[in-house]
């Protein structure tokens, strides 16, 4: 891997993270982890083929942890100069000695910190020039333009880059880190019939620019997306099955996240609590999270405290098999860490036989989601009630687009009344799924 797009290579952010703990335990504090992180990124959008912003950042932080017995205190800093760091650390020590005494803070189980590190694939830099970047996206917005004269009107398209190098340590002996890479292309247009006005958008993100799709298929996916909504409807309020479109489903992975995810679970504000080896899923669901997918956009060795990170199937026959914990959160449960500090590693919900259009002839008649507003989620009881708009669904084929409605159900019924998943799989960030279709919810217009 190279390294010399940075301003600091691996082995300098290594040997400040050192530095950092050696500070740390100069000032007494009885352990200590620390993180230092560089990113360089450059966005360049155009609008109505004229560039609107063309940005460039170069990052660079510090920040750390540190523990006087069971007292903890938190520090960063923007700047990585020997005084900024010794002022940061001294900041921390300051804050441990003013924060309560808690039981269950701490750094990880040593037994469980990672000791080996596979190379998964993550750095691939794009050496794209701004003028590159403009013209790339120049001819995405046309691609979007061109799909139907109605489309009159753009909010962009814009072309984005970033690269990242980080290091992890902890006074347990763990040091490592390592470089990543992130790049994207969106579009976004409008459309105009009448007094009639819609927009869309797209976009497609991956580790290389050689996976992302290509300008012209970006452009005229956002331009048909967009086009299709036009002569939207109201509807009558019902109870129908709904479909939750790829772009949209992954949306119900993140409620059920959230659900099992230690904060929520100790603090009793989920619907899942004491759902452990329990039917929370239809029988044929099935849910894994494999963190060792190469150029996966959620892959790591390791989590936010070094603890190593295990392919796990997270639900199996409909039947939750695990949670989602840090060290601290697994403390105050009683259980063990699952190495998901900082979040999931990608969530994979399996697919099933049928395509998107398989999925529709199954419906046979009901609601297909596509876009959902606001946050109306109870993450306690799970009862969910979202803005959405979509298309409305007869005989099997779309009929008609549809927009000022209301779907409204619980996110325990929803998850047991999963019908189907389809294997038209998006991956788009850290959990991937076909599109999901539910038995029933309430669907509240007019």
């Amino acid at each position: 891997m190279s390294e010399a797009r940075f301003s600091y290579s691996l082995d300098d952010l290594r040997q400040l993270s050192a530095e950092v703990l050696q500070l740390a335990q100069d000032a007494g504090a009885s352990a200590a982890e620390a993180e230092v992180s560089l990113g360089i990124g450059q966005n360049v959008s155009v609008r109505l083929a004229e560039v609107e912003t063309i940005e460039y950042n170069r990052d660079k932080g510090m920040s750390v942890t540190v523990y006087f017995g069971q007292h903890r205190g938190h520090a960063s800093t923007s700047d990585l100069s020997v005084s900024a760091l010794k002022d940061t650390v001294a900041a921390a020590c300051s804050i441990a000695r003013y924060t309560a005494h808690d039981d269950f803070c701490g750094l990880a189980d040593p037994a469980l910190l990672a000791c080996e590190f596979p190379d998964l694939d993550l750095y691939h830099p794009w050496n794209i020039s701004v003028e590159q970047a403009i013209e790339l996206s120049r001819s995405c917005e046309a691609a979007a333009m061109q799909v139907d004269p109605r489309i009159n009107n753009s909010e962009g398209a814009s072309v984005s880059t970033y690269e990242g190098l980080f290091s992890y340590a902890n006074s347990s002996g763990f040091s490592h880190g390592y470089p990543t890479s992130r790049h994207s292309l969106s579009c976004s247009v409008i459309a105009e019939a009448g007094d009639d006005m819609q927009r869309d958008y797209w976009y497609t993100t991956a580790r290389s620019s050689t996976d992302l799709d290509s300008a012209d298929q970006v452009g005229r996916i956002a331009g048909t997306r967009t086009v299709r909504r036009l002569g939207a409807q109201q509807l009558k309020t019902m109870q129908v099955p709904v479909l939750f479109d790829a772009t949209v489903a992954g949306g119900l992975l993140s409620h059920f996240v959230s659900a099992i995810s230690g904060g929520s679970l100790y603090r009793k504000s989920s619907f899942l609590l004491d759902s452990l080896g329990h039917q929370v899923f239809a029988p044929h669901i099935h849910i894994a999270e494999l963190p060792h997918v190469p150029r996966g956009l959620a892959s790591s060795a390791f989590d936010n405290e070094g603890v190593v990170t295990q392919a796990r199937d997270l639900v199996t026959a409909g039947v939750l098999n695990g949670y989602m914990l840090s060290s601290y959160s697994a403390r105050k449960l009683g259980m063990v860490t699952t190495g998901n500090a900082g979040g999931n590693h990608n969530l994979i919900l399996q697919s099933g036989e049928l395509d998107f259009n398989g999925l529709l002839k199954s419906m046979h008649t009901g609601l297909l989601v596509t876009e959902l507003l606001g946050h109306g989620i109870n993450a306690v009881t799970g009862d969910y009630s979202r803005g959405a708009a979509g298309f409305w669904v007869e005989n099997g084929v779309i009929a008609y687009p549809v927009e000022e409605i209301t779907i409204a159900g619980n996110l325990k019924d929803m998850f047991r009344g999963i019908v189907a998943v389809g294997n038209d799989v998006l991956v788009q960030g850290s959990k991937s799924s076909g599109s999901i279709l539910i038995d029933r919810m309430t669907v509240a217009g007019q």
